[in-house]
């Protein structure tokens, strides 16, 4: 399939259009509605000194403003995106209809629960379901992204203790090599110090270095499970009963659970806090920095006196009243971690993860499931067994799960072709490169992750173009460090794209530096 991406010197919106020009003339206020009401007039302390700096285009001009940007950008629609750990599966049209319906853009978050009683039911039944599909007792959909889900768990496990009295000595997390990029700085952000535990030869926790890390200060673990390596970890019920020794609690980052579905339950592998990410396991949209959905589960696990885990969770929470025969919100408790976001969260994120799941069924879970380590399976082998320089390490003979990392070490050291330059050699023919560099216990690492959405033809395509890319590497390495050629955008120079005297991550930045209000970011 011959490849070459749309380019469009295209302004910003901002230098496009003309002052004074509008796309749209909202209608004057009936005079019947003036008179009931009155003149509308926004309180003078909450007006604004001057008028926002807005762009002014017609309705024309923006439409084909951001349609020239579409055909100059890539996503799941228009091939596969195998980033590795980031699950970017297919997004179904069919949720469209509902995670986007009109009547949900004129709800207020303050209106009564008596108008809204079907929104709340889907919340709620939800959230049993994805109680039944982790084996945990208790889900909030609050958290609005994975890694809001992941500090929702930090808190809960820094509460926990607490609550315990014990908080001046649990002042550790324990977190593996090759867990999530983000628990790190989850628990730094809940206040922990962050204690690394080393992978062993064979892809699992290290258990002996973690039977020396754990100790009364350890409030807790982290663990990614399928791991960042696509390893399930055969230590996982062993690591459980070494946390809960010291009274710590075991929070699992779910965002690799599409490798486990419809056959393994962390809640059932004595896991008391988890997180998922609605936005990669089930199928609502993602990328670009939002929105997300990352609900946070727990056990119902006694804490002190009558409370339990329950009782820490975040934010507002959808209950059924038998006595009224309805769905009614209620605030959190006096023991919760509070309030991380407002109301009960992103509803079109819940709404597109409740119509997958239910148009999927419990069948259909466990199958794509089971599809998605088929087809990481069949692409590791493939690739192995038929070039060179492409390596799996950590136990190559186990299987993996929902992903793969590979590394081309090798050929780095015999022809100086590396990670990004395969990467750039992807992009070269409209297949999206995979997740580089991470995770960092794989040297010039390359994670793929195909899930269930891609077909054999898909996978078969992507191994022929990195064995052609070995082929280069072996016979003209200059070449693919030009990559890309046919995209967008070519290649970038790092330095300068990264470094604080030429970064401009905003338009307000660019506009204050021309003007020379601000200089480099430092």
């Amino acid at each position: 399939m011959i490849f070459r991406q749309a380019v469009w010197s295209e302004p910003l919106i901002f230098e496009i259009g003309f002052d004074g020009r509008v796309g749209f003339t909202p209608p004057h206020l009936d005079e019947e509605i003036i008179r009931v009401v009155g003149e509308f007039r926004l309180p003078e302390e909450v007006s604004r000194g001057e008028p926002p700096n807005l762009p002014s285009l017609s309705e024309v001009e923006v439409v084909r403003h951001f349609v020239r940007l579409s055909q100059m950008s890539y996503g799941v629609d228009v091939g596969p995106v195998p980033l590795g750990s980031c699950t970017m599966k297919y997004n179904p049209k069919v949720a469209l209809k509902y995670a986007f319906h009109e009547k949900l853009a004129y709800l207020h978050p303050l209106i009564d629960d008596d108008y809204v009683q079907g929104l709340l039911e889907i919340v709620y039944r939800l959230e049993r379901w994805l109680e039944a599909i982790t084996g945990m007792d208790y889900c909030s959909v609050h958290p609005a992204a994975g890694a809001h889900g992941e500090l929702a768990g930090a808190l809960i496990i820094r509460r926990y203790h607490e609550l315990r009295g014990a908080i001046s000595v649990k002042k550790e997390i324990l977190v593996p090599d090759s867990a999530h990029g983000t628990n790190p700085a989850t628990g730094t952000m809940a206040g922990f110090k962050v204690v690394e535990v080393p992978t062993d030869g064979k892809g699992n926790i290290d258990v002996e270095a973690l039977r020396s890390a754990v100790s009364e200060s350890t409030a807790g673990l982290m663990i990614t499970n399928p791991s960042t390596l696509g390893l399930f970890d055969e230590n996982m019920v062993e690591v459980a009963r070494m946390i809960h020794g010291v009274d710590g609690l075991l929070y699992y980052d779910g965002a690799n659970l599409n490798g486990l579905l419809g056959y393994a339950r962390p809640g059932d592998m004595g896991v008391d806090i988890l997180h998922l990410n609605l936005h990669k396991t089930f199928s609502s949209p993602h990328g670009g920095g939002g929105p997300g959905a990352g609900p946070v589960c727990v056990k119902r696990k006694p804490v002190i006196g009558d409370l339990t885990l329950v009782d820490l969770t975040p934010g507002y929470r959808v209950v059924f009243d038998k006595e009224a025969g309805g769905y009614r919100v209620i605030e959190p408790g006096g023991s919760s971690v509070g309030l991380l976001r407002a109301w009960l969260g992103n509803v079109s994120q819940l709404i597109w993860a409740y119509t997958y799941i239910a148009s999927m069924g419990s069948q259909g879970l466990r199958v794509a499931g089971e599809v998605s380590v088929i087809n990481t399976n069949y692409f590791v082998k493939r690739l192995l067994s038929e070039t060179k320089l492409y390596t799996l390490p950590y136990d190559p003979g186990r299987p993996r799960k929902h992903e793969a990392v590979i590394s081309v070490e090798n050929m780095k050291r015999e022809t100086g072709v590396t990670a990004e330059d395969v990467a750039k050699g992807l992009l070269d023919v409209g297949l999206h490169a995979p997740t580089i560099y991470f995770p960092l216990i794989v040297s010039e690492a390359l994670m793929i992750e195909f899930t269930e959405s891609e077909t054999k033809e898909n996978i078969d395509a992507y191994v022929e173009r990195l064995k052609e890319i070995e082929r280069v590497a072996l016979e003209n390495p200059g070449e693919a460090r030009r990559w890309p050629q046919n995209t967008s955008v070519t290649r970038v120079d790092n330095v300068k794209a990264n470094h604080p005297k030429t970064v401009t991550p905003t338009w307000r930045v660019k506009t204050l530096r021309e003007k020379g209000v601000i200089g480099p970011l430092k």
